[in-house]
Formats: C-alpha cells, structure tokens, sequence
C-alpha cells in the first residue's frame, strides 16, 4: 500500500503544481473564467472578488501539490485537497452537463481542454484524492523538518511571487490569439473547408409602443405608421469551427469602422490599449511623451484604443497630454489582447511585432533608412 500511495501521490501532486503554474503564467485568464461561472450561476455578487479568489485557488494549487509531494502536514493539505476536488468536480459537472461553459480553465489558456474531458479528468483525480485522504496519516515527510519546511516555503513564495510577476507585466508564456507574431488578419478568417456560422439580419420597428422583428423580406415599407428602432444580426445556423480571432472591430466614437485602415497599413502602427482610462497604470506618461513625438516627426501611425466612453477619454487624453486620437473597440476583445492595462502593442500590416505593458513599454521609435526597420530605445 505505501507504494501504491506513494505513486498516487507523485500523480496527483505533479498535476497540482502543473496546473497552478499554467495558470499562474497568467491569473487574470482564471478570473475572467471565474466570472463566466458567476454569471452562469446567478453569483454575480462575488464578481468583485474574482481576482482575489484567483491568485488564492492558484497559490493554494501549487502550495498543495508540493505540501503532497514532500508529505507535509497531510492531515491537514489532505482535508483542504478533498474539499478543493469537491468543488472542482462540482464546477466541471456544471460545465459538462449545462453546456453553458465550452471550457473550464481547468489548465489555462495554454492546454485549452473541453467540458466533457475536464468533468472525466476530475472524477478520476477526485478518487484518487479520496484515496490520499482515506491513508492520510500513512503519509509521512520525505525530508526532515527543516528541510521540508525549507522547500514548503519555497513553494509558497514561487506560487504568489509568480502571479505577482505576471500580473505586474504580461504572461511569460503568451497563449493567446494576439501573441506576437500573429497576423490578425488571418486568424480572423475560418479554415478551408470549414463552414461558417451564419446570420441573418433583422430589423425593429414601432408600431403604436410595440416593437416588432422583421426579416429582410417583410420589412413593412408600405405601413408607415412603423417606425425604425434598430437592426440585429442574429446567428440562425452555428458552423462547426470559429476563427481564433472574432470581434475585432475598431470603431470611432462616432462608430464609424477603422479596423481595415489599421491592418491594412503596411508601415509601423503603435496600438496603446487602454481597456478603462479610470483604472489605467501611472509611470508610463514620460515615455509616452517621447514616443508620441517621435511618430509625430516620422510619420510613424499610433491610436489610443479603449473601451470607455467619450467623455472619460477626453479627459484622460488632456490629462495625459496625448496628442494621438483614441478609437473604442469591445472591453472584452481588449482583455484578451491586453492583460495589463495599458499595454502597448506594435503592429506592421497586421502583425503583431511587438507587446510591451506600461511598466517596460519603449520611450522612443527611429525609423532606419528605407524605413524597414523600426528601432525602439528602452
């Protein structure tokens, strides 16, 4: 039995510290899945709270996992493992059987698993931890005291000092659709052969203070006692794959579309993602300052891209003497491009070459001769 439960312990305990290092690399991705499922779960109340509850489940992941490995105080890491698998089995059978959840976050954005795997990999882990906490007090420390205790303190520090790090900057690991490198243009598109999802496009109009849907071919033009409210484009048929990138739409405050002008550009294009001007990082304005100026004498292109609204911006453009014009694009587009806030981004026809967050972000840009080339001063 001891070794049975000496390798079931290594299992479970390697899982652990991998899974809270994959999403350590990048907390703010579990939060984001954390708020999916209060919303689901009609918990929105504890949206506030997703971030705090994030970094605790992560460090408490990795913390388990090397208090399992090295044997330390198992009567107590035994209990709290069976009550965190509870939960976790809990969320993935939700996911599983509701179909409101496509992806549990179970591992991060970089080993993206599906609802049904996740639940399947949960029940398993679940009876194993059981099994870990039937012979807890079989279990006894692999090193001595102080030595365990050493490496137990390690661990604590690796697993908050790691989100500290990722949350200050960006993931080490970029796993996501905007990584550089990737040309949004292509990701946007669906892969040969594939079928897309399609919409069909419905209109609302009043009557008397009742609204009412029409399709294309039954607009009431002859009634005019109806009158136009809005436009809908619903989706009527799902395809069987989407394209990495989807909503990545870049308006004016106006709403006209910028989003082919930027990509299309061939030359060097400066993107500064500011998600929420009211909650945006300081240190960064010197630079910018410097950064602007030189894309104003070079004709290098840089747009301020948020999602707040007018009024906000133009008082974080005065206040931060920004002389380049802001564009909105989706709050949740952003989050996906930009896990800081702000964060720079530096694009050329499309590609991503570039992504830096306000801490390290460039101070200047110089064109080399030919202008292919585009050298940044740190």
């Amino acid at each position: 039995m001891k070794i049975i439960l000496g390798i079931i312990r290594v299992i479970v305990g390697v899982l652990f510290i991998f899974s809270g290092i994959l999403k350590a690399n990048d907390p703010l991705g579990l939060c984001y899945k954390m708020q999916e499922f209060f919303d689901v779960l009609h918990l929105t109340f504890l949206s506030p709270f997703a971030l705090t509850l994030a970094i605790i489940m992560i460090g408490f992941e990795i913390i388990a996992g090397v208090a399992l490995l090295l044997g330390f105080k198992m009567r107590i890491f035994g209990t709290l493992l069976l009550l965190l698998m509870i939960l976790f089995l809990f969320l993935t059978a939700f996911a599983f059987l509701s179909g409101k959840i496509k992806k549990c976050g179970c591992f991060g954005d970089c080993v993206p698993i599906p609802a049904e795997a996740s639940f399947w990999k949960d029940v398993i882990l679940f009876i194993l931890v059981l099994i870990l906490f039937i012979y807890r007090k079989r279990i006894m420390p692999v090193f001595k005291k102080f030595f365990t205790g050493l490496l137990f303190m390690i661990g604590v520090l690796f697993a908050f000092g790691t989100q500290w790090f990722t949350l200050s900057y960006l993931p080490v690991v970029d796993c996501l659709a905007y990584k550089v490198g990737h040309h949004i243009p292509k990701l946007m598109q669906i892969p040969p052969g594939a079928t897309p999802n399609q919409y069909a496009t419905f209109f609302i109009y009043e009557k008397n203070g009742t609204k009412k849907e029409f399709d294309a071919n039954n607009i009431p033009w002859q009634d005019t006692a109806w009158h136009y409210v809005n436009r809908e484009d619903k989706l009527i048929k799902k395809g069987d794959v989407e394209p990495p990138i989807v909503d990545f739409v870049i308006k004016d405050f106006n709403g006209n579309d910028s989003t082919q002008m930027i990509l299309n550009n061939e030359g060097y294009t400066f993107l500064f993602l500011v998600k929420d001007v009211n909650d945006a990082g300081r240190g960064w304005k010197s630079k910018m300052d410097h950064l602007q100026s030189d894309c104003l004498n070079q004709g290098i292109k840089i747009y301020g891209i948020t999602a707040s609204g007018i009024s906000g911006t133009s008082r974080f453009e005065q206040d931060n003497n920004l002389t380049f014009p802001f564009l909105q694009m989706d709050g949740t587009v952003i989050k996906t491009m930009a896990r800081n806030n702000p964060v720079l981004m530096l694009l050329k026809a499309g590609t991503i070459i570039g992504k830096w967050p306000y801490r390290t972000m460039p101070s200047g840009a110089v064109l080399s001769p030919g202008n292919d080339k585009l050298n940044l001063t740190f």
